[in-house]
């Protein structure tokens, strides 16, 4: 195969690794072969180059195509490829940034080594200076967890799970205590500490392996409370013909959808860890949203004066967001806020927020509208994720 039929599988092979934390934009028929256009938080987006340097893997990942046993067409680039090709993108307007990952063909070291040579090529004989990420590999050395973090942006390692038990269901070569944390922590430090600051991310398959909501997220905001973890992707795990796990139930995709949304209270709303709204078995509930969840959990916390309330409270309120929030704050101070057309104009969801909020002591809403509170109704499995409609996780404010 040619080097354009290679990247065709690779890119491919790359496709289920999150990036950025935001879905990705819908790619258009004619778009060039292994560039993603991807959301960023704020507004606007970028182009990203997604490529798997090789798709041969010697792991037994039971929900991966690519896993040992899998019948797919197994290719590799070199690295000269990988920096030859990227380069051609971005020097053409089409890519802004590399997200590089690969397979385990026999010892991880020899892939990390090739990965880390496409990167060095990049960096010191081409001179990019742009956004690079690269994704670690179940046991890589501790010198090139170091090496990647000198070179990359971002450094991710899949945690697949919140535990031993949990990781070793999935795949049963990979050691969750004894590498892949401690190597996702050695690189937040690391590129924490650098003069450039850089971030870390990982992922979980959610569902197959029986972990829990809060298990997960326990995990992820200790991490993230520490600054060794940006933020966390969750994967909601689809059966796939061919693969081990090829029989197990398909997790619904609104679990997925909470985990997320969770994850955003943790990180941008100011919630601790102990106030997230678990149910008891221990997972989100799937009704609604968990900053709904909570403020139907803490009743006597509400109403809200909208003239006095501070930007923390003001967070808790669901149909409030930070920009929202900072917003109405601001123009509290200057101007007098009239009624629900002001807040409207401001951002809040005057529909989710209504029943949680006053006005001169007279609540915007008499009564808590249930139905409009309900992402999805009761027992609804989705099939896929919510946010493909152009929502992305963290809109539910």
């Amino acid at each position: 195969m040619d080097r354009h039929q290679r990247l065709a599988i690779l890119a491919e092979a790359a496709s289920d690794d999150r990036e950025h934390g935001l879905p990705k934009g819908p790619n258009r028929p004619g778009d060039p072969i292994g560039i993603t256009k991807v959301r960023l938080p704020g507004g606007g987006s970028t182009q990203i180059m997604r490529i798997m340097q090789t798709n041969a893997c010697s792991l037994s990942c039971g929900y991966c195509p690519t896993f040992c046993g899998g019948k797919v067409r197994r290719t590799a680039l070199a690295a000269e490829e990988v920096a030859a090709t990227f380069m051609e993108a971005q020097r053409a307007g089409l890519a802004q940034g590399l997200f590089l990952t690969s397979g385990v063909p026999g010892k991880p070291s020899r892939a990390m080594d090739r990965m880390l040579a496409a990167v060095e090529i990049l960096r010191r004989r081409e001179g990019y200076r742009g956004y690079v990420h690269v994704k670690l590999l179940p046991g890589a050395e501790t010198a090139q967890v170091e090496q990647a973090a000198r070179l990359a942006n971002r450094v991710s390692i899949n945690l697949e799970g919140p535990g031993d038990t949990y990781v070793r269901r999935l795949a049963r070569e990979k050691d969750f205590a004894g590498d892949l944390l401690p190597k996702l922590e050695l690189a937040g430090r690391l590129l924490r500490d650098k003069p450039q600051r850089g971030s870390t991310t990982t992922q979980f398959v959610v569902g197959p392996s029986g972990e829990k909501d809060r298990e997960i997220l326990s995990l992820v905001a200790r991490l993230e409370r520490e600054q060794l973890l940006h933020h966390a992707h969750f994967s909601a795990f689809q059966p796939v013909v061919g693969t081990p796990m090829e029989g197990e139930t398909a997790t619904p995709a609104v679990r997925e959808f909470r985990l997320y949304q969770a994850e955003h209270l943790l990180r941008q709303y100011g919630f601790r860890f102990d106030e997230l709204p678990f149910d008891a078995d221990g997972n989100l509930p799937l009704d609604y949203d968990p900053k709904t969840a909570w403020a139907l959990r803490h009743a006597e916390q509400f109403p809200l004066e909208i003239a006095t309330a501070p930007y923390e409270l003001l967070l808790r309120v669901p149909g409030v967001g930070p920009k929202a929030a900072q917003t109405l704050v601001q123009e509290r101070r200057r101007s007098v806020i009239r009624g629900s057309e002001d807040l409207k104009h401001i951002g809040v969801d005057t529909i989710r927020a209504g029943y949680f909020l006053t006005l001169k002591g007279r609540r915007l809403a008499p009564a808590l509208p249930a139905h409009q509170l309900r992402l999805f109704p009761h027992g609804q499995h989705l099939t896929k994720a919510p946010w493909r409609t152009p929502v992305p996780p963290c809109a539910f404010r």
